[in-house]
C-alpha cells in the first residue's frame, strides 16, 4: 500500500470511529436522561413547575428554557402552535436553564409575576422585548421592571420586588438549574417528550418525537 493510500484509509478509519463515537454516545446519553426521568419525576416534573395544558395528558413536553435565548424566542410561537395540534393530549412543562448572565434574575421575575396570576403574560413581554434586555454584550434585566407595567400588566411592583428577593423563588430557580445538570441539559431550549430527549435538534425533530408519542399512547 502507497503512502498515500495509507495516510487515506487511515482517515476514514478515524473519521468512521468518530460518527461510530458520536453515535454511541448520544444514544447512551439518551437512555441515561430516560432511566433519569422514569426514576424521579420530581426531577422532570416538580411540583412547582408551571405547566400548560391537561394535566392527564399523556404526553408531556418539557422545555428547559433561558430568559435570554434568542433561540428560546424563537421557539415560543411553534411550541404554542404544537399544543394547539393536540390540545386535549399534550403537556407542556417550563423549566428554567439560566445559563446566560442575568437571566436567573429574569426567571425570579417571571416566578414574582405568577404569585400575582400574570406568568403568561409576563412570559409573553419577555420574549417580545428580549432584544431590548437580553444583549449578551451588556445584559439590562433590570429593564424588565419598567417594561412589564408598560406593557400594560397590571402588576403591584412593590409586592413583586419583595416576592423576587424571597427565599421561595430563589429555590425554585435553583431546583430548575439543578435538575437541568442531572438530566444533561447544556443547551436551550432544551425539549424531553415523555422523558425522551430529541436525537437531535430542531423543530421538526421535536414534532416527530411528540407524533411518536401520542401514537403511543393514544390509540386513535
Amino acid at each position: 500500500m502507497t503512502k498515500k493510500l495509507l495516510i487515506i484509509a487511515t482517515l476514514v478509519a478515524l473519521i468512521g470511529g468518530f460518527i461510530f463515537a458520536t453515535s454511541w454516545y448520544r444514544g447512551t446519553e439518551a437512555e441515561r436522561v430516560e432511566t433519569i426521568a422514569d426514576e424521579s419525576t420530581n426531577v422532570l416534573v416538580p411540583r412547582h413547575a408551571m405547566t400548560l395544558g391537561p394535566e392527564g395528558a399523556k404526553v408531556t413536553l418539557v422545555e428547559f428554557f433561558d430568559p435570554a435565548c434568542e433561540t428560546c424566542a424563537v421557539f415560543h410561537q411553534p411550541v404554542k402552535e404544537l399544543m394547539a395540534q393536540y390540545p386535549e393530549r399534550l403537556r407542556l412543562v417550563l423549566r428554567y436553564a439560566p445559563f446566560h448572565q442575568g437571566s436567573d434574575r429574569v426567571a425570579k421575575m417571571l416566578e414574582a409575576a405568577r404569585l400575582q396570576g400574570k406568568y403568561w403574560e409576563a412570559l409573553e413581554v419577555m420574549f417580545a422585548t428580549q432584544r431590548r434586555w437580553a444583549s449578551h454584550h451588556n445584559p439590562q434585566p433590570e429593564l424588565l421592571w419598567e417594561l412589564l407595567p408598560a406593557a400594560g400588566l397590571e402588576l403591584d411592583m412593590e409586592r413583586m420586588r419583595q416576592d423576587f428577593a424571597g427565599f421561595e423563588i430563589d429555590s425554585i430557580v435553583k431546583k430548575d438549574v439543578e435538575d437541568a445538570a442531572t438530566l444533561g441539559i447544556r443547551k436551550t431550549p432544551g425539549f424531553l417528550v415523555n422523558g425522551r430527549p430529541l436525537p437531535s435538534f430542531g423543530l421538526s425533530q421535536l414534532h416527530q418525537l411528540v407524533a411518536e408519542e401520542i401514537a403511543a399512547n393514544y390509540s386513535d
